[in-house]
């Protein structure tokens, strides 16, 4: 649906179509990322169920974006905020169901650590790597999220979901053409749910590997601090901590940000950072290690929104 004559200068909450879930004009996101930081959300979008959400795509008009947010993890929302309908996926997304063939149906919304749970009470092994992933499964497909040498892609039989038009695609793993931490899903694509392979397991035998993954994680990981995961995808034949480490970035800071002293691809918000100091820390980062290796870092971490506010002050 395109905007009616004279309607662009109404409020943008004023112009989209009436729903069933809730719509907040001007809704915090700071406190939903896990980096604590960032402006807001122009209109926050909470569908009440499927129906729901294919119906505000149809109806709503065709230049007001829309941009999905999971539990924000690996998001880093800039300080201006994000122009537009930020979407949350509440509970009529988060089903897990087992089915016949140790086969995981699971709702787009729903927790990876959920997702490895259900798995592992219904005696279906090969997703525990879920439980390393932080974030929603619905993230998991947009950027083929891995962790302990599996990704989203070795265990995905089917997904589906719905454009920017409000059309239902069905789409198998090859469709989605998924690569290192990347999906050849249309932008526009808001997934819903997918089906899941993996093998039969022992309960026992499962929870004791899931148990294994997060205790590494934990030892390695600053997990308990204000962060958004690994920052920089590892460059091909390279680990990008190794890089940031051999280009002096360990610890380094940007107002309230630092690159961690436990794992160098990790940046956290050390308190009252701005979501400024945080991309201007990763950028320096880029920079050294340019300048010392050769190789360019490419952002794992998604940059959304527009700039606001200053950064905070040198990197030292």
């Amino acid at each position: 649906m395109n905007a009616k004559p004279g309607t662009r200068d109404l409020p943008l909450i004023e112009r989209l179509p009436s729903v069933r879930g809730r719509l907040t004009e001007n809704a915090p996101l700071d406190r939903v990322t896990w980096f604590r930081v960032g402006g807001p959300a122009e209109v926050l979008f909470k569908p009440a169920d499927r129906e729901d959400l294919i119906d505000f795509m149809k109806a709503k008009p065709a230049e007001v974006p829309v941009m999905v947010l999971g539990v924000g993890s690996n998001l880093l929302v800039r300080d201006g905020g994000v122009p537009g309908v930020v979407l949350r996926l509440g509970r009529a997304f988060v089903d897990l169901t087992p089915e016949p063939g140790s086969v995981l149906s699971a709702g787009a919304g729903a927790l990876d650590i959920n997702v490895a749970k259900a798995a592992q009470l219904a005696g279906i092994a090969g997703l525990e790597f879920f439980c390393g992933v932080p974030g929603t499964l619905g993230g998991a497909l947009r950027m083929n999220a891995g962790a302990y040498e599996k990704e989203t892609r070795d265990v995905l039989i089917e997904a589906e979901a719905v454009d920017g038009q409000g059309e239902v695609h069905r789409v198998c793993a090859a469709d989605l053409a998924m690569s290192y931490r990347h999906s050849g899903a249309p932008q526009d694509w808001i997934f819903l749910s997918a089906r899941l392979q993996g093998e039969p397991g022992e309960p026992e035998v499962i929870a004791g590997r899931m148990e294994a993954i997060q205790r590494q994680r934990e030892e390695s990981q600053p997990i308990r601090t204000r962060t958004g995961g690994s920052t920089f995808k590892n460059p091909p034949g390279h680990k990008a901590w190794q890089l940031i480490d051999k280009a002096g970035c360990r610890g380094m800071t940007r107002g309230g940000a630092q690159v961690s002293e436990k794992h160098c691809n990790f940046l956290i918000n050390q308190g009252g950072a701005s979501a400024a100091d945080i991309e201007g820390l990763g950028e320096e980062v880029r920079r050294r290690v340019k300048e010392t290796s050769g190789i360019a870092l490419e952002w794992e971490i998604k940059r959304v929104g527009v700039e606001g506010g200053q950064v905070k002050g040198g990197a030292s």
